[in-house]
């Protein structure tokens, strides 16, 4: 997700918050002290509710940070690599690299963010009730346990992307061992959810709840997107499940030599055949992967005196097994350079890998486009509310 800046790094994972949030924060300070604390706890000053209602905020932010990490934590668990988590405007996704291994670790997954906003509800539940906190902390305790347990339950609905969803599917593959199936039905379940909030947000519109209709749409509408973009992915690797890296691979591809300036090799590599990135040899051994965006990082003045090994990203960063299976490997090839060298000789190419894509969905009865779509884009999977 663009636009995010970088807030912490735990456990390895890195956490960044996306400019939306500002917005979500805003409206939260101003409905919890104009409105909400008012009427759960009046006779307090201005000045106390807007105190309240900022710390509110912030932990409710917080609360949603410690979901996705439960999502997070046990993906690592299960040997699923997390990219990032990132908070935005319709709160937070985790997002994880690579297929699920099994049913069981999706389930663990799924089941990890959830059981994380139970205890908060029921902690901050708990302290409202139980203890004898003054009023301003009750106030913001008991609106903590109440979010995070609507929250949860919203979340608990069984349709893709959402949490629920997510449980079902795994359900659903130890069922049938058939992921592809499970992910059409929960992803149906998703895009039938999807729909029936957007026509509510339109009718709450209609007659007068505007901002709230609005707000039901875009998220009707962001629902219906992501479980779109499931299926895709779902089919994609399904259609790639029994090739490997070395099955696609360009054996002998384009490539520039590490000492070649920079100067020839936009003149004489790039412009000739117009690939994205080359690889970059040093006797006859990859070192590295060049584009032509690397090179235009730099001032063209300085092309005919840099060598190509200046802006190159190393090997060691870009190289895949050729036995990696084909599934594993689309993640990675469809970000960033959008080229990954192979390990031993060749390169992997996300156009390569998409047009495979394209013709065993043709194949299957699917629509190629549609199908290519929901990875061209080389997004992560993402688990989150």
């Amino acid at each position: 997700m663009t636009s995010s800046l970088r807030l912490a790094r735990v456990a390895g994972i890195e956490i960044r918050a996306h400019w939306s949030l500002l917005v979500v924060v805003a409206l939260l300070v101003w409905s919890l002290a104009d409105r909400v604390f008012p009427e759960s706890n009046p006779g307090l000053s201005d000045t106390a509710y807007l105190v309240m209602a900022s710390a509110a905020a912030l932990l409710f932010l917080a609360s949603i940070l410690l979901h996705e990490l439960g999502h997070a934590l046990q993906a690592q668990r299960d040997g699923v690599a997390v990219a990032g988590i990132t908070l935005w405007v319709f709160g937070g996704v985790a997002e994880l690299r690579g297929n699920m291994p099994s049913a069981g670790a999706e389930l663990r997954i799924a089941i990890a963010g959830p059981a994380v906003s139970l205890v908060l509800a029921v902690a901050c539940l708990g302290a409202a009730v139980a203890l004898p906190l003054p009023a301003e902390i009750d106030g913001v305790a008991f609106w903590l346990g109440q979010i995070n347990l609507s929250l949860l339950l919203f979340n608990l609905i069984p349709a893709l992307p959402l949490d629920g969803g997510r449980v079902l599917r795994a359900l659903l593959w130890m069922w049938r061992d058939n992921m592809l199936w499970a992910t059409r039905v929960s992803g149906a379940l998703g895009r039938g959810f999807g729909h029936l909030m957007i026509v509510g947000g339109l009718v709450l519109a209609i007659f007068g709840a505007s901002f709230s209709g609005i707000w039901l749409v875009f998220l009707g509408w962001f629902l219906l997107a992501a479980a779109e973009g499931e299926l895709s992915q779902a089919t994609a690797q399904s259609a790639l499940a029994d090739l490997t890296v070395a099955d696609v691979m360009v054996r002998d591809p384009v490539s520039v030599r590490a000492v070649s300036s920079v100067q020839a090799f936009m003149d004489d590599v790039f412009m000739p055949t117009r690939h994205t990135a080359f690889p970059v040899l040093d006797g006859g051994e990859a070192v590295g992967l060049v584009s032509f965006r690397d090179a235009l990082e730099v001032s063209p003045e300085r092309w005919p005196g840099l060598q190509v090994a200046a802006i190159m990203t190393p090997a060691r960063e870009v190289t895949i097994a050729p036995d990696t299976p084909l599934a594993d490997a689309l993640p990675h090839v469809t970000s960033g350079l959008r080229r990954l060298l192979v390990a031993g000789g060749g390169l992997l190419s996300a156009t390569d890998v998409l047009r495979v894509v394209e013709v065993r969905a043709r194949v299957a009865g699917e629509e190629p486009r549609r199908v290519a779509s929901g990875i061209a884009s080389g997004r992560p999977q993402t688990i989150g509310r």
